[in-house]
């Protein structure tokens, strides 16, 4: 079973909020306490604004859920077959008259607004969630050739949508990114019956809880990697060049699943532990992390002696790989969060140089070991096929 599931209209206010939401995500370990808004009644809300891809090419995006018959959700046995959405974003033949994607739907965002208080230190009110816009047209025309694939496994109690900005960048130079979410762990997802399924997690796991989230979502990738034809577009992918790249748990699953099954050329680790299984080592490997992350020994020591690239973001912290590098700086200058909670998530660096950084390594990457996936590829970046320029 499969479903294609449309994306809703850009909204400009967030959606209200549904109900208290008791427990977060547990990065909630982060030690970032909730802190009211500093934004005065009556005042308009900040709307995030998400870095532009940097690439010749025009992106698309869908949403696409797929129900593994095979599995019982191991979060809530009761919902019965485990379920997995991914949003699929693609280089665009066109993008005239196919709107930009929001990066939350209304229900989502209504719960993330509920939650980051309490996971992450970010404000209750003040923002509007539901008004950010990616840069992926929603249900564009894929721009026609075979692409290399890359997977994105987001951070332990992440939703896919922090990914956005790697992932645009990644298609708007030529690859076909798929943004997998593992609901139940997920802060939120939207599911094809529009539910909005929230964590089940209460602060950090125990080791045991740790690795049912790192099995479950290798489980979760290999259901997409056996099912890859039955996304959308699915024509235009190369499975022969599939790459993954992992937040850190996502980071730790990405590599557990390369050691797990040979379709995974390439693993892009940003900031995952790997001393849950022995690295295998036949594999390309890059590692990226920053020098704020409290975990750094714990990451240190797991990398140790692993033949890989290896790059350490300055003046940063463990968000900065992922679009709260472009979110909460905004935040901070507009005085809704405090120096000590921009610090505590994206370092007090200069984010946005940081996560530029983070897109060229990954660019650099995967348009090195995927190159070669449909025969056109250089460094990332396939032929300029007519109809493919950004417009």
């Amino acid at each position: 079973m499969n479903d294609t599931f449309p994306l809703p209209a850009p909204s400009r206010r967030t959606a209200p909020s549904r109900r208290t939401v008791l427990g977060a995500a547990f990065l909630a370990s982060a030690g970032l306490s909730a802190l009211p808004a500093r934004a005065s009644a009556g005042l308009m809300p900040v709307l995030p604004v998400l870095p532009a891809p940097t690439g010749p090419y025009a992106v698309g995006v869908v949403r696409h859920a797929f129900t593994d018959p095979a599995r019982t959700d191991p979060w809530d046995p009761a919902l019965g077959a485990r379920q997995v959405v991914v949003g699929v974003v693609y280089p665009a033949r066109s993008v005239a008259g196919f709107p930009r994607a929001p990066q939350l739907t209304p229900g989502e965002a209504a719960v993330f607004g509920e939650l980051a208080p309490m996971a992450r230190g970010l404000p209750a009110t003040g923002v509007d969630w539901a008004g950010t816009l990616t840069h992926a047209h929603a249900g564009a025309p894929p721009l026609p050739g075979r692409r290399p694939v890359v997977l994105y496994t987001p951070g332990g109690g992440d939703a896919r949508t922090l990914g956005t900005g790697l992932a645009e960048d990644l298609a708007s130079h030529g690859a076909v990114v798929v943004l997998v979410d593992h609901p139940g762990e997920a802060s939120q997802v939207e599911l094809p019956d529009g539910t909005v399924r929230e964590t089940v997690l209460h602060g950090p796991p125990d080791p045991a809880t740790f690795r049912t989230m790192v099995d479950t979502r290798v489980a979760d990738l290999r259901l997409v990697l056996d099912r890859l034809a039955e996304l959308p577009h699915a024509a235009v992918t190369d499975p022969r060049g599939t790459g993954i790249a992992g937040h850190s748990a996502g980071g730790t699953a990405a590599a557990l699943l390369a050691a797990r099954d040979p379709r995974i050329r390439a693993v892009a680790n940003l900031e995952g532990y790997l001393d849950v299984e022995p690295w295998p080592g036949d594999r390309p490997l890059l590692l990226l992390r920053t020098d704020g992350f409290e975990g750094a020994d714990r990451i240190e020591r797991s990398w140790a002696g692993l033949r890989a690239r290896r790059r350490t973001l300055r003046a940063a912290n463990h968000w900065v790989l992922t679009d709260h590098a472009a979110i909460v700086p905004r935040l901070h200058a507009a005085r809704l969060v405090p120096d000590a909670v921009r610090d505590g998530l994206v370092g007090p660096g200069d984010a946005a140089d940081s996560f530029a950084a983070v897109r060229h390594e990954l660019r650099r990457f995967f348009g090195r070991e995927l190159r070669g996936a449909s025969g056109r590829e250089r460094r990332g970046v396939p032929g300029r096929e007519a109809g493919g320029a950004r417009r």
